[in-house]
């Protein structure tokens, strides 16, 4: 039979590591307390509780959100994977550490058998203050007002979202093959795409053919995304009166 050490490891082979930290702390450590995997005591200080679980999940991130009506000293504990790239490695994950502090969670790996220094100590629980990301929601506010109508339908994958600079990179294409080709003159005077120089130099999505200096085509690509940008209904309105004359 394969050894404990060689096998997965189990929740209970971190409780003596868990217990060895704490107690270097001062702390009077016990086991299954009221359905607590740790409690642990020091004077008049709140109670820390540590739930532990092998891996992080959602069955461990309610219960210690559950913890936190008895104390805010809330640890959630899982086995320390051997690599960061290694199964089970989401808790070194920025989006995991951030919904810990968010709910005000501590956070951290235990490696079963090294006692005290098995103990890594991620997050400790603080209350959340975010800190207002200000060019962000510059950024937000500006795609929102960018973009014409609503073109996407929310909570969709694998399918390419229409962004205010897809809208006009469309409506640039869409401008060029109503007359087959067209000038960057031709297109400012249309006042549909303000920023077209940018985006036929750019040619992010591969659908400018440059046929001559400041003139520009289309490429069979742009052909085919204009085709299912229209079978999506997510082709951008020109207008009746944008008209390009070669």
């Amino acid at each position: 039979m394969p050894s404990r050490t060689a096998a997965a490891p189990v929740e209970s082979d971190m409780y003596p590591a868990v217990k060895a930290f704490l107690e270097g702390q001062g702390y009077d450590v016990k086991a299954e307390v009221c359905g607590c995997d740790v409690v642990a005591t020091r004077g008049d200080e709140p109670p820390v509780i540590v739930e532990l679980k092998v891996s992080f999940n959602l069955a461990l991130l309610l219960q210690g959100i559950d913890r936190l009506s008895l104390t805010d000293r809330v640890y959630l504990a899982v086995s320390r994977p051997r690599s960061r790239r290694a199964r089970g490695a989401s808790v070194h994950r920025r989006s995991v550490r951030d919904l810990c502090r968010r709910l005000g969670l501590g956070l951290m790996t235990v490696a079963p058998g090294r006692a005290v220094s098995g103990v890594e100590v991620v997050i400790d629980p603080l209350p959340y203050r975010p800190r207002k990301r200000a060019a962000s929601l510059t950024r937000l506010l500006g795609e929102h007002a960018r973009r014409m109508g609503d073109p996407n339908r929310g909570g969709v994958t694998r399918t390419p979202i229409v962004t205010a600079y897809r809208q006009e990179a469309l409506r640039c294409a869409l401008l060029i093959q109503r007359g087959g080709r067209a000038s960057l003159k031709v297109l400012r005077e249309t006042h549909l795409v303000p920023n077209a120089p940018r985006i036929l130099q750019r040619d992010v999505y591969g659908w400018f053919l440059r046929l001559e200096r400041a003139t520009y085509g289309l490429t069979d690509r742009a052909s085919q995304d204009i085709g299912r940008f229209a079978a999506a209904g997510a082709l951008p309105d020109l207008g009746n009166g944008a008209k390009i004359h070669t």
